[in-house]
């Protein structure tokens, strides 16, 4: 999934077994996204605010709230296309 939306909500990072940065995102469609963001393998993005206008790639799962997007980042295996953020010109990868 490639798409842009606006950050809405901000988590605290989840540093239970591999690090994730999670914040939601309201698309253009008026649908919220939950992304999930991996640390460990790429950056954090460390101003990253409400109101903030983000695009990215990576991976949607559905679920009941709505939906999640990970593999926000390269695959260090090989086996996921490159997943992505960006935020203020800046790819988070």
């Amino acid at each position: 999934m490639k798409a842009q939306g606006i950050v809405i909500k901000i988590f605290p990072d989840d540093i239970k077994g591999s690090k994730h940065q999670k914040f939601t995102l309201k698309l253009k469609s008026g649908k919220s996204v939950l992304v999930i963001h991996n640390i460990d393998i790429a950056p954090k993005i460390y101003d990253l605010k409400v109101g903030d206008n983000i695009e990215f790639q990576g991976q949607y799962q559905w679920n009941s709230q709505g939906g999640m997007v990970h593999w926000t980042h390269h695959d260090p295996n090989n086996k996921h296309p490159i997943g992505w953020v960006k935020h203020k010109g800046r790819v988070y990868s």
